[in-house]
């Protein structure tokens, strides 16, 4: 029997109190061991900032899926979590001691891998157009990309709670309109609330920064509620919701790729930092981003609520909406630069 909305409620606002105050612990710590993230040549901030606040958010998004799958009943969770505490482990790492990107890399495909178990066994990412087993490997490899994806666009103040919020309502939402139940419901709102409770301290100007620690086990996190979407026939919405990070992650590094540049180097060309070299603001990109990602919800909403045919025109629509929206912040570098 799915959940009454104010356990769904409950839920969101427990998890971001209990994120927010375990923020502000950690940003005690850090700052009390001199853990932090120092301005350089790439970095969009001025000044040091502490560096792990992520772990405010994994703190509070673990303890709660694993209350949701006990009270679920849902075993499959555990291989799901369990990648999720190795990523947590060497990214932790790496904010600490720079680890080599194979290292990082096997590691995200080790999680990965512990994550997939955690789809319904015979349910298609991809409806069913591969093979059952080259469904699962493909979905891993995107899965891969979506997580590094996420920490290369964790680079603004705000920008990366923002766009974690909006994947994690958006999920709900659909989730809601879809009758998948809480078995994709409450986790995200689960999340939703941990991120907002982060962002409090994320915000222009910063006190905290996630770190590797929160980028990398939230794009994972957030990459399996859009699997799961999309297995569960939600294809669509699984494209919608994260469009703007997946395009203008996408796009740059194939930008890079073409003109040979170092893909694995930290770099100041996302479109979004390129806004703030112009001119603007931390929170006015944040805002711009959060404006957008709110009508790519709406039509992840309408999508799943249409299927077929119409589903597949609103994808296009979104896809024009958000280059669009890249072409924006590009015209704004070259006018107020």
């Amino acid at each position: 029997m799915p959940a009454q909305p104010w356990v769904l409620l409950a839920l969101f606002a427990t998890c971001a109190l209990a994120a927010g105050v375990l923020t502000w612990l950690v940003l005690r710590l850090l700052h009390r061991h001199a853990i932090l993230d120092h301005p350089n040549a790439r970095s969009s901030h001025d000044r040091p900032v502490p560096r792990g606040g992520g772990w405010g958010v994994v703190l509070t998004v673990l303890p709660a899926w694993a209350l949701i799958a006990l009270v679920a009943g849902e075993d499959r969770f555990i291989p799901l979590m369990a990648g999720a505490v190795l990523l947590i482990a060497v990214s932790w790492r790496d904010d600490l001691v720079h680890l080599p990107a194979g290292l990082r890399l096997a590691a995200h495909a080790v999680a990965v891998c512990f994550g997939l178990y955690a789809l319904p066994g015979d349910a298609a990412v991809f409806q069913g157009l591969l093979p059952i087993w080259a469904d699962r490997l493909v979905a891993g490899l995107c899965w891969i990309w979506f997580i590094n994806l996420f920490n290369f666009m964790d680079g603004i103040d705000g920008l990366s709670g923002v766009e974690a919020t909006s994947i994690a309502l958006g999920v709900a939402a659909v989730a809601a309109v879809a009758g998948f139940g809480d078995r994709v419901s409450a986790p995200a709102v689960a999340m939703a609330g941990a991120i907002l409770g982060f962002i409090i301290w994320n915000w222009h100007p910063a006190r905290i920064f996630l770190g590797d620690v929160g980028s990398v086990p939230v794009g994972y996190l957030a990459g399996w509620l859009l699997l799961t979407l999309a297995a569960a026939g939600a294809w669509a919405a699984a494209l919608l919701l994260p469009a703007y990070y997946l395009a203008d992650a996408t796009l740059t590094l194939a930008r890079r790729l073409l003109r040979g540049a170092k893909v694995w180097e930290a770099h100041r060309e996302h479109a979004y930092q390129r806004a703030v070299q112009a001119g603007r603001s931390h929170a006015s990109v944040s805002l711009l981003v959060l404006a957008v990602n709110v009508v790519l919800l709406a039509l992840a909403v309408a999508a799943t609520l249409l299927g077929g045919g119409g589903a597949a025109v609103l994808v296009l629509v979104g896809a024009a909406i958000t280059l669009g929206f890249l072409k924006l912040l590009s015209f704004q570098t070259v006018t107020e630069a």
